[in-house]
């Protein structure tokens, strides 16, 4: 080695200690919550996957090592199974429905409260955020009450213009679309605010540009509000549709999956096979293929909602 690469040599090593020194306080502050995040979200998630290629179920708590291992046998009776593949349905059905929904109202509440001015902006933005910070079970307990066939808040006010109300939860034909409105009443309130605080950030100038060029109304939307709003779009389209897909608490209370598993969604089914019947690798197996339908649902929207460069 020659003196000239060796000095080179000496100068590169400090230069290396003191980048290590300044990351050291930031990975102390961080450690504890990566201690925390290790122990009870990555170790779980790791184990379930394990889980997934084996038959462990209540007998093997005690002794993990005596599972068998199954290898895809769990991944091919989950997508051959009719209880599975119509929970899948109707989630995809929840989804597909919820979602624009949730969207369009939030979006239509968002521009209609960003015309408004003074404190009343304020108590509207709160009144529908409530729903977003109630707890879910006490707002399915209320509205299973609310959509009750005989002693219902909803059937006796349609009785008085003389309809006789049907029995929400309990018909097939209703019970999805009845949980969906819930969902979306519930969630509506969440994406209104993101949706609110964007179009906030909007130049006025802009607006004021198009109209100097004759745009009015729904071409103003069109043309300025929309393009610029495609970020907001982009998180709130990903962030509904994974707690859409997870849905859970609003069949579970109200419905229980019924009628005829006509709001049996996947959760509700992983929740089933894994705390039920303690099918805990079976469980885990289908909770993954739910993953992976979000993991490649939210591939699709990055893919179509992100910002034009």
């Amino acid at each position: 080695m020659t003196a000239s690469a060796a000095s080179a040599g000496r100068r590169r090593a400090p230069r290396a200690r003191s980048r290590l020194d300044r990351h050291v306080p930031g990975w102390a502050f961080a450690s504890p919550f990566a201690v925390i995040l290790g122990i009870f979200l990555a170790i779980p998630i790791l184990a379930s996957l394990l889980l997934s290629f084996t038959s462990f179920n209540i007998g093997n708590i005690q002794s993990w090592s005596s599972a068998r291992f199954v290898g895809l046998d769990n991944y091919t009776q989950a997508l051959t199974d009719a209880r599975v593949l119509k929970s899948l349905r109707n989630t995809g059905y929840f989804v597909g429905v919820g979602v624009p929904a949730t969207i369009a109202l939030s979006l239509a509440l968002a521009v209609g409260l960003n015309r408004v001015v003074g404190a009343m902006k304020t108590v509207f933005r709160v009144g529908y955020y409530l729903p977003v910070v109630t707890s879910i079970v006490a707002i399915a307990v209320i509205w299973r009450y609310l959509l009750a066939p005989d002693i219902g808040l909803v059937n006796s006010l349609i009785e008085r213009v003389g309809i006789a109300g049907p029995d929400w939860l309990g018909n097939t034909k209703t019970a999805m679309p009845s949980v969906i409105a819930i969902g979306v009443w519930r969630n509506v309130g969440f994406d209104m605010v993101i949706f609110l605080a964007a179009l906030q950030t909007i130049d006025p100038a802009l607006y004021e540009a198009a109209k100097v060029d004759g745009a009015r109304g729904w071409k103003l939307f069109r043309f300025i509000t929309l393009p610029l709003l495609r970020p907001a779009m982009l998180f709130v389209a990903v962030v509904t549709s994974i707690a859409y897909l997870q849905v859970f608490e609003e069949p579970f209370v109200m419905t229980q999956g019924g009628p005829v598993d006509s709001t049996l969604t996947t959760s509700m089914l992983i929740y089933e096979q894994g705390f039920r019947f303690f099918n805990l690798g079976y469980a885990s197996a289908i909770a993954y293929i739910l993953f992976v339908i979000i993991a490649v649902l939210a591939v699709i929207q990055f893919r179509w909602l992100r910002p034009q460069s």
